[in-house]
């Protein structure tokens, strides 16, 4: 039967006579009867698709179209209008977990295919098949380096943002694990402070790139100083910067963490975003989640199957690595339908542009003589700026004018984002309406 065609009375009947029941009202008899609503429900009359159209149209014409300026975890990159398409294929929306492998070759495939084209961008060996968002990522990563080197310390640098820092401390809470900050200097990860507080009881340190400030860090020094006493460096990445950025790998980061919304998934009230983790060889039996890997049937045919299922809790239960259940794979595909239009070509292009699109806007600020870059370090798309002018009043005006402005660090420490999206105009417009304050 076609899932939006009513069930027929003939359905009903057999329905009923299945469940060896009279009517449908006998279904609700365990509902309370003070919870039951009394009389016909007062709906309006029923609208011709015109009219539906019109009245629809007329509430979504109170939404305000605003050009984003803002980052800080959520971005607005451009989604070709495809994924939409593809995405919502019967064959695709779907919660089901592929246990199953000979009925869902389809989604064992491109969550195989998602699985690739993260290790390609991190340079990691092995990925699971997504996580629930980027800071739940980072929060299993460190149960990942604790449980593995069996101790209840990690290392976080305070340049990392709260949002993901507040999901990392509400974790640790109820494994007992000790987390401790590491300070930032002039923007970057604190390499004394750091030095202070490694000891062969810290299982980790958790660092982001770009960091909260929107600088890159070159973090080869801090994964060697980890690495002397044994731990690892959990590195959170915005994946748009690997199109133009070395990979987590090459700098010596031992489980790469982060979000995917930036890919193809579109900005919707905080979800449902996807993260990733990634991991070498050594780690591939402490991953959380699901891990799809490709063999060969019996008939010597390519076949996709989950793998190394021991380690999950349907099998391993309290003692499975993680309680990640329902999987995120509905958004992985968003992700991979986006790496894949894009290719190798358009993905550095995407990043290329919104490198250049920030950094032409932090050279229109300059020129105002009201803004000046806080840290005078390598960005990608974000960056903080200090102001004389009270950020309230900047980003009130801004939305005055159908903008949304940068996120507010201070009452004078603006974080502005740019991206491919934004046309030289846009920019134009944007300085003019700040600069004029």
């Amino acid at each position: 039967m076609h899932r939006y065609l009513p069930h027929s009375r003939k359905d009903i009947k057999e329905m009923l006579d299945t469940l060896q029941i009279d009517n449908i009202e006998e279904l609700f008899n365990y509902v309370p009867d003070d919870a039951r609503i009394k009389g016909e429900i007062n709906l309006p009359n029923m609208l011709s698709e015109c009219e539906l159209i019109d009245h629809l149209s007329s509430i979504a014409s109170k939404n305000k179209e605003l050009k984003v300026f803002r980052g800080d975890g959520a971005y607005d990159h451009y989604a070709p209008v495809v994924i939409d398409t593809l995405i919502s294929r019967q064959e695709f929306l779907t919660s089901y977990t592929p246990y199953q492998p000979e009925i869902a070759q389809g989604t064992l495939q491109y969550i195989f295919e998602y699985q690739s084209m993260i290790c390609e961008l991190t340079g990691m060996d092995i990925t699971n098949a997504s996580m629930y968002d980027g800071p739940t990522s980072a929060a299993e990563a460190m149960f990942v380096a604790t449980s593995s080197l069996r101790r209840k310390k990690i290392l976080v640098s305070n340049t990392v943002a709260n949002r993901i820092k507040d999901v990392v401390y509400t974790y640790a809470k109820f494994r007992d694990i000790e987390v401790e900050e590491v300070s930032d200097d002039n923007g970057l990860t604190s390499i004394d402070d750091l030095k202070s507080k490694l000891n062969k009881d810290i299982a980790g340190i958790l660092v982001q790139n770009p960091n909260k400030y929107g600088v890159i860090e070159e973090y080869s020094e801090v994964a060697n100083l980890v690495h002397e006493v044994g731990g690892y460096l959990i590195d959170y990445v915005d994946p748009h910067t690997l199109s133009l950025v070395k990979t987590p790998a090459s700098m010596g980061a031992d489980i790469v963490v982060g979000d995917g919304q930036s890919l193809g998934i579109p900005l919707s009230f905080g979800g449902p975003y996807v993260g990733f983790m990634a991991v070498g060889q050594k780690l591939m039996r402490k991953l959380p989640g699901r891990i799809v890997g490709m063999s060969n049937d019996l008939e010597g045919k390519r076949a996709f199957v989950l793998t190394l299922q021991a380690r999950e809790q349907h099998i391993r239960r309290e003692k499975a690595n993680s309680n990640i259940c329902s999987n995120q794979s509905l958004m992985a595909l968003y992700v991979t339908i986006y790496l894949s239009l894009l290719g190798k070509k358009g993905f550095k292009e995407v990043g290329t542009r919104s490198y250049k699109a920030a950094h032409y806007l932090l050279k229109k600020l300059e020129e105002t003589n009201k803004f000046k870059l806080k840290y005078d370090l390598p960005f990608f798309n974000e960056f903080v700026v200090t102001t004389k002018v009270d950020v309230d009043l900047l980003n009130k005006e801004l939305l005055n004018h159908n903008i949304l402005g940068g996120s507010k660090i201070s009452s004078n420490e603006w974080l502005l984002c740019a991206n491919e999206k934004m046309t030289k105009k846009d920019i134009d417009d944007f300085v003019k309406i700040v600069g004029g304050l």
